[in-house]
Parts: structure tokens; sequence; C-alpha cells
């Protein structure tokens, strides 16, 4: 029996190479039992013409298909379902109901954000991007990542690739992050004190489940970055909110009984804050008269491109009492999710066995192919091309802001990707950010990053990570005018 032409369809909202669609196609349908072995496929040049595909196009995608042993190829008489493909489940698919469960009260645990950033998935097609955090396809190098990455998948790597890093992490990108990436923030640390996790919110999150419980109390900066007052809330410890100045994060304002201090020394999250070395010292003094240990987001230290970083709060830390948190999504690419924490071996032991617990560890040949992206010189050019085009687009923004007389209430000294914008008093920029994605302007409002039932309504984070620079000055001309117009 031969299947008909016209049961084919394309999904319009796939994803892959035209290819890598046709043989989604072909097998979904195999799995689903619309296709049974032995029945007959369509020419690859009907299948071609019917498409409106190349002929070799389907041709490459059934010889895949052949290969993977869900069709069968008899020579002249072309493409069948073979004998051996994958067998549909015996049992029905059923489309549940709504239910009798009262999920409201069945569940246990809550999980769900209150105010959150919202980055809606197609980011990419608004003109005027203007969000925190994504990646710059003209920046990235993605040949040097793609011939790394099928190195890692070489036969050479194989042990890489399939290894159960229970009691470790791939030695290669440990050994690069100790010999090189720790030494630019000052940090010496041995292989039994870094921990690689899933970005920089999954260590974040382990530090929290390792240190915190219900009767010990942490600190956080306000504003702070939203996921980790998230993080510290579903931890159920004692929560104290701490806002921050000019300088960061006050030392003297922290409440007594502290055990656990969240803070962004060098950028501070979301205001760009610099912390001085001077309050650096007392913030460490501090944790060693009262007795409490410090976590330090060191992220986007990379992006220094006005000055050298001041040096981390690590670096100065002569008591291990500081936990350090990396990470490498930001500087290539947000679904990476790769970070690491150094801290001292007792903290990093009881890490690594939560990690196990929950994720066991980041795949192996993700970890594989970063070291090689680094230790082959490929990270160090990336960072310098983008620290050269953040530079440039800083300035842009900064000129067109001050065009339209908007207030900058925050930009890192030494470099970053973002400002910390002040609206006139009386906007609310929830409502503005919602106004302009009508104009296909993307921004974030800074509600999000405070604590309190009414946070401020009138902060901005404008990024510049994403959007060319000859786009800027237009989406800041249209900021400006909506907000004239609220």
């Amino acid at each position: 029996m031969s299947i008909s032409v016209e049961t084919f369809f394309l999904d319009p909202s796939a994803e892959g190479t035209l290819q890598a669609r046709i043989q989604q196609m072909v097998a979904q349908g195999i799995l689903a039992g619309r296709f049974r072995p032995g029945e007959r496929l369509p020419s690859s040049r009907k299948m071609a013409a019917h498409l409106g595909v190349s002929r070799i196009t389907v041709t490459l995608a059934y010889t895949e298909l052949v290969a993977d042993d869900y069709l069968t190829s008899r020579g002249r008489s072309g493409y069948f379902v073979s004998d051996n493909a994958p067998e549909p489940p015996a049992f029905p698919a059923q489309r549940f109901n709504a239910g009798t469960v009262d999920w409201h009260r069945t569940i246990g645990q809550r999980f769900t954000p209150g105010l959150s950033l919202d980055k809606p998935a197609d980011w990419a097609n608004y003109r005027y991007q203007f969000i925190y955090g994504q990646t710059d396809r003209t920046l990235f190098d993605s040949t040097n990542w793609r011939l790394c990455a099928l190195r890692a998948l070489g036969m050479r790597d194989f042990s890489a690739l399939t290894s159960d890093y229970f009691d470790g992490d791939d030695p290669q990108l440990v050994d690069f992050i100790a010999r090189q990436t720790l030494p630019r923030r000052g940090i010496l640390a041995n292989p039994d004190e870094i921990l690689i996790t899933m970005g920089a919110q999954n260590a974040l999150w382990l530090s929290a489940q390792v240190l915190l419980n219900s009767r010990r109390r942490a600190a956080i900066e306000d504003p702070c970055y939203p996921a980790l007052r998230t993080i510290l809330t579903q931890s159920r410890c004692q929560l104290s909110v701490v806002p921050v100045d000019e300088d960061g994060l006050p030392p003297a304002d922290l409440p007594e009984h502290t055990d656990v201090v969240f803070t962004t020394p060098s950028h501070q999250c979301p205001t760009a804050a610099t912390m001085p070395l001077a309050r650096r010292q007392a913030l460490l003094d501090k944790a060693e008269a009262e007795d409490f240990v410090i976590v330090e987001d060191d992220y986007e230290f990379e992006m220094s491109f006005l000055k050298a970083p001041s040096p981390s709060l690590k670096s100065l830390d002569k008591n291990g009492r500081v936990i350090y948190v990396g990470s490498f999504s930001k500087s290539l690419f947000p679904g990476l999710r790769l970070g690491y924490l150094v801290g001292p071996a007792p903290f990093i032991r009881e890490a690594r066995a939560l990690r196990a617990t929950v994720l066991r560890h980041p795949p192996g040949h993700i970890q594989r192919t970063v070291s090689y992206y680094l230790s082959l010189g490929h990270y160090d050019a990336l960072v310098r091309r983008m620290s050269k085009t953040y530079h440039e687009r800083r300035q842009v923004m900064v000129n067109a802001l001050d065009a339209h007389g908007l207030t900058i209430a925050g930009q890192g000294t030494y470099g970053g990707s973002s400002v910390w914008l002040k609206a006139p008093s009386g906007i609310n920029t929830t409502e503005l950010a919602e106004t302009l994605r009508s104009k296909s302007v993307l921004v974030e409002p800074g509600a999000p990053f405070f604590a309190g039932e009414t946070p401020p309504e009138d902060y901005l984070r404008l990024a510049y990570s994403s959007i060319p620079s000859a786009r800027i000055p237009e989406g800041i001309r249209l900021i400006a005018e909506a907000i004239r117009d609220s």
C-alpha cells in the first residue's frame, strides 16, 4: 500500500533545516501509527514537488531515515516503512480533561513567581530590543563553536562525553577555570574548590540550599536579581532586604544575626553600582566579626571595556568566608547554562552532593565543548569583539538618552551591557513597556527587581547587548516620546 503524498505537511513552527523537518515529519507519522511497516512512501520527486523543496533535500532525509531504520530502500521500488521501525504505543492516545483534583489545595509548595521579567520568545523579531542577556548573533563565533562541538563529540573525547561526573566535573574545564579564569579575578583555587553548575542561577540555588534553613537569616540587596529573591523565598529562610546606594550594599545596614549575605559588588544588579575597595574590606571585616558568609555573584566582569574591574571580594577574602559565583552564559549565550561555584572544599562537597540529587551534573559534551572554546583562545577573542562593540553602543545610548533629557540612574564604571534609567515621577514603566511593545520596542521595567508589595514603578533597565548601534537613537526617541505621552 502506498501512502498518499497529500498526507504530508511541514509544520511551519518547527525548527531546523528542511531536511531535518522532513525527517521529523516522517518519523512522527511512524511513531504515531499513521504509517505502518511495509507501506511505501511517495517518491522523492513527488514529495519534493508537493512540499516545494529540492529533490536532493528529500533524498537526503530519506537516506537518514534508512540509516535510523525508520525506512528501508528496495532498489527501484522506492522507500518503505521498515519492519524494524519503532512501534507506536499499544494504547490509544487520550486527551485528559481538567479532572476533579483541586490543584489549588493539592499543591504543597508554590514556585510561580510574582513580578517577573517578561522576555518574549520572539524578542529577536522586535526592531528595538533593549533587553538584557541575549545573544547577538552578529558577534558570536558560531563557526569555531561548531568545530569545538564536533571535536568534543569525537572518539578521542568519548570518555568525557559519556562519563558520569558524580565526584567531579570535566577535568579540562575545571583546570582552565582554575589556571586562567579565576586568576584574572585574583582568585586561586584547587580543583576540589570548584563546582560546575547549570549557570549562575543554579549556583545561587545550590548556595542557598546548602547554607540556609528556616532558622537562618539571609540578606539581599534591594533592588536585586529577581530570581535570587525567589530562590531565597523558596528556601523558607528568614529574609532581610537592604537598600543599596550609589556604592552598592552598605555593610553598616546589614541586620544583626545575619548568616548569609548575597551581593553583586562589582556590578550591582540592576543599578550597575560598583562597591568601592574600602567598603569591600568593611564588608569582609564585618563578616569575620559577626560570623557570616558572603555569596558573591561576579556576573559580567568580562565586559570591562572602560577600565579594569575592581578586585573581586573573593580575592580579598583571607578567611574563607566568600562563596564565588561565575558564569559563561552572559558572554557566550544564555541557552548554554554553564556556570561555576568556587568556595572552601567542605562547602563544595555538600553542593556537589546536592547537585547530584537533582540533575547529577551538567552534560559532559557541553563541558568539553566549552573547555575547547576557552583553551583554544576563541572565548577571549569573542570577549574582545563584544567589548569593542558594547563600548560603541554604550556611547551611542548615553548620547541619545542625554539628547532626549532622560536620566541615567546607574551605569557600570568599568563597562557592562546595560544602563539603569530613572523615568520622570508618575510614570509607570510596566505600563510604558506594554505601550512600547506595540511600537516594536522592548524594555525591562524596574518593578520586578524591588522587594515589597509596592515597588517603585519609575525605573527601567535598558540593555545594549542585542541591539545594533544604528537602531539605538530611534529606539530611545520612541521611549522618550512614549514617556512624554504618558
